[in-house]
């Protein structure tokens, strides 16, 4: 590192202390960063497809367009949206949603998904009435509503965590700011300090996917808890 290598602490140092202590916060800060945007990516993913789903059931029911428009509709804007939420989201964030499902699911297999639900096993939808197949195409449009409740519900309670953990982080920085007795330079120190632990967690969980490849949430967090240390130990040396 190379504010590490100009500006060494002598052990025993009482400023080695304020120095730990400064990497700890931005480290929390880090987590916290991540625990907000991915909780509220999530929540922001189950409010459109559900949107979605049921502006697409009404316009069928009305008329507007058949239930086989509606369902291919709902599966492509489903999984559009699954996509554009993913890049919203964190590489740790998105290194585990992949890892429980890789991609969208395709109207085609949606469509014998929902059959065989329907009208047991080994029913065919070419062979289902008018009638049973805009059943098929409007369950398709409602799965597409419906996201797993149970990590909706994980994610909702990350999201509320990742905030607190993120405002008590800026409190005790402001804390630090209001009690001493270089306000300026601790401002300043403390800012830098969490903003390198959080754009370090994101820089470092990205480097740690591409080395690792996609759905592998162990090695991108890893890499963004290594890449947030790096980048506020560096930092926080500089103001040493």
């Amino acid at each position: 590192m190379p504010f590490a290598a100009t500006r060494q602490v002598a052990p025993g140092d009482p400023r080695e202390l304020d120095h730990q202590i400064a990497l700890f916060r931005a480290e929390i800060a880090n987590l916290a960063a991540h625990m907000q945007i991915d909780g509220q990516a999530r929540l922001q993913y189950d409010t459109r497809i559900r949107q979605m789903a049921e502006e697409l059931a009404q316009r069928a029911r009305r008329g507007e367009i058949t239930w086989n428009d509606a369902a291919a509709e709902a599966s492509t804007l489903r999984n559009t949206t699954l996509d554009l939420i993913r890049r919203r989201s964190t590489p740790v964030g998105k290194a585990f949603a992949q890892s429980i499902k890789p991609s969208g699911i395709d109207i085609n297999t949606m469509i014998a998904r929902k059959t065989m639900q329907l009208f047991g096993e080994g029913a065919q939808f070419g062979k289902l009435t008018a009638q049973q197949q805009n059943e098929v195409y409007a369950a398709i449009v409602k799965s597409a509503g419906k996201s797993n409740a149970v990590i909706t519900s994980r994610m909702r309670i990350i999201s509320r965590a990742g905030r607190g953990l993120l405002v008590l982080s800026v409190g005790i920085a402001v804390y630090d700011v209001a009690t001493s007795k270089t306000p300026g330079k601790t401002a300043v120190r403390e800012g830098s300090g969490l903003a390198a632990g959080i754009a370090g967690g994101m820089a470092g969980g990205a480097l740690a996917g591409l080395a690792c490849g996609p759905g592998a949430p162990v090695c991108v967090t890893v890499g963004a808890f290594v890449g947030g240390a790096l980048a506020a130990f560096g930092v926080d040396y500089y103001f040493f």
